[in-house]
């Protein structure tokens, strides 16, 4: 699913004034952080400070992800993961590190259309007790 005409229209009452840029470049703190370390810049500058420091991020949701479900993917992941699961979502994300922009630009869903259990849950520090206290 493309979201570029909701894009296109949050752009249009953000410079028609109906609409502030603290509502439209509101980047929660997690997300631009993400941005820097785990985005994929691309070519596109920013609609709002027009600086070229768009990136993208790819999230991954689906039943069959299990644990792994809700996590930032890389372009190479996705492709492997489309042959191990059976079906989820991919949502792509693109914000700007300068001014706080951000945006669903479109979803679509990947797999090999078989039927999986999620993986087994495995251990991580944060099940361990240590790491709540």
């Amino acid at each position: 699913m493309d979201y570029s005409l909701d894009r296109r229209a949050t752009l249009i009452a953000l410079f028609q004034g109906k609409a502030s840029a603290m509502d439209a470049c509101d980047a929660d703190p997690y997300l631009r952080r993400a941005a820097k370390h785990h985005g994929e810049r691309t070519q596109r500058p920013c609609p709002v400070c027009k600086k070229n420091k768009m990136v993208e991020l790819r999230y991954a949701f689906g039943d069959q992800l299990g644990q792994y479900s809700g996590r930032i993917k890389s372009l190479a992941e996705l492709d492997e993961m489309e042959n191990e699961f059976g079906e989820f979502r991919v949502y792509t994300v693109e914000v700007c590190g300068d001014c706080g922009w951000n945006h669903l630009v479109y979803s679509y869903l990947l797999g090999d259309g078989k039927v999986r259990k999620p993986p087994r849950k495995v251990r991580t520090l944060e099940d361990d007790d240590w790491v709540k206290r």
